[in-house]
């Protein structure tokens, strides 16, 4: 076989879920050294070292266009050079006309389902562009991949597709997520980030579904209630701005030093700071999967997240689970697990075989089996 995949955005630096899922996936196939010619189409970026060519897969840089243009006009006319018998598109969206047989892997129909202008312009903007896209592209797609059967259910009732037409194929983690022992290279990352020996670790995400603002009130009544020595939270990806309008808003600003924002932190530096983090916090109102749930377990952290969605899906029965839309409940989390050894203990043992479920090359098998499936 020939299958292209589009990965448009697999080379810009800042890798959020879908990419580094689509990364690992491409990554896990190369090590499975299929048969099959495999190309992937990526739009230029910075960061075009992340995959490279390997066996039967090559990697083919495109120029650089905004989204709708890239998927809708550049990514046909490439891929119609390749001929391939099918074509992939990794990230919720395809192109309308693509010329050849695709599968969809679509991750979530959040933006389907409710329509809001909280999120930032780029986010704004890509939920438009799918609302008005992905019914379509479903539809003309021979087959759907997503990545839970809670998003099966709520794509197919939404959609109005046959059950048979769409499978999950779970998320899973990298081999780098795991329990690090060299101390030094953890003491350099912490004295590089300026980060306490002992801290709660939230990503912070500024899209609405994330709940930063209620994990922020959360906090907060945790170090109104913990009394001594509270734990500093460290929020990664939030700007000061936020945060500190969000203390405001809630009357908290005295707070504000009892934060560590480091930034960015890349998918490659993610082990070592859920290793050095004491508790993982995951409050997301909705995920169609939750990847942090299980890197998190993966490298020996307890782990709180919703009871809301697919997080229970993942989690198992490996998460302290609470309410995101109760806060309080986080609050109540966070103060027992802070206090209670025992049961952190309890939750890094069996997180760490909950994890262990999630393979990519498990992942990469199933979906080269999918391909075949749709050409035979």
């Amino acid at each position: 076989m020939r299958i292209a995949i589009e990965a448009q955005r697999l080379f810009r630096p800042r890798k959020h879920g879908m990419e580094v899922v689509t990364l690992e996936l491409i990554r896990a196939m190369q090590d499975l050294e299929p048969s099959d010619e495999i190309r992937i189409f990526i739009k230029d970026d910075k960061d075009d070292n992340c995959l490279y060519n390997k066996n039967n897969v090559t990697v083919t840089k495109t120029k650089s266009y905004p989204y709708p243009i890239w998927e809708q006009y550049l990514l046909p006319s490439k891929v119609k050079t390749f001929d391939p018998d099918i074509l992939h598109c990794t990230s919720n969206t395809g192109p309308l006309f693509p010329g050849v047989k695709t599968i969809l892997t679509l991750h979530d129909i959040i933006y389907l389902e409710s329509l809001n202008f909280k999120g930032t312009t780029y986010q704004n903007f890509g939920n438009i562009y799918r609302r008005l896209v992905v019914p379509r592209v479903v539809a003309n797609a021979k087959k759907i991949i997503t990545v839970s059967e809670f998003e099966k259910e709520k794509i197919v009732k939404r959609l109005n597709i046959p059950d048979e037409k769409i499978s999950v194929v779970y998320n899973a983690k990298s081999k780098n997520f795991k329990p690090i022992e060299d101390q030094v290279k953890l003491d350099e990352f912490k004295t590089r980030h300026v980060l306490p020996d002992d801290f709660i670790l939230f990503l912070g995400n500024t899209a609405p579904k994330k709940n930063t603002p209620a994990m922020i009130k959360a906090y907060c009544d945790y170090l109104e209630k913990s009394g001594d020595s509270p734990l500093k939270m460290v929020v990664l990806d939030l700007d000061e701005n936020v945060l500190k309008s969000i203390l405001e808003k809630t009357g908290f600003s005295k707070y504000r030093y009892h934060f560590i924002l480091p930034g960015y932190i890349g998918a490659d530096e993610m082990p070592l700071i859920y290793n050095l983090a004491k508790i993982y916090v995951y409050p997301s109102l909705r995920e169609s999967f939750g990847l942090p749930i299980i890197e998190a377990m993966a490298c020996n952290t307890p782990v709180i997240t919703s009871n809301t969605s697919s997080m229970p899906e993942v989690a198992g029965k490996a998460a302290r689970l609470i309410d995101p839309y109760k806060p309080e409940t986080i609050t109540d989390a966070l103060l027992d697990l802070a206090k209670n050894k025992e049961k952190r203990e309890e939750l890094k043992s069996l997180g760490l075989k909950r994890s262990s479920f999630f393979s990519w090359e498990n992942a990469a098998s199933q979906m080269l089996t999918h391909y075949h499936e749709l050409i035979n």
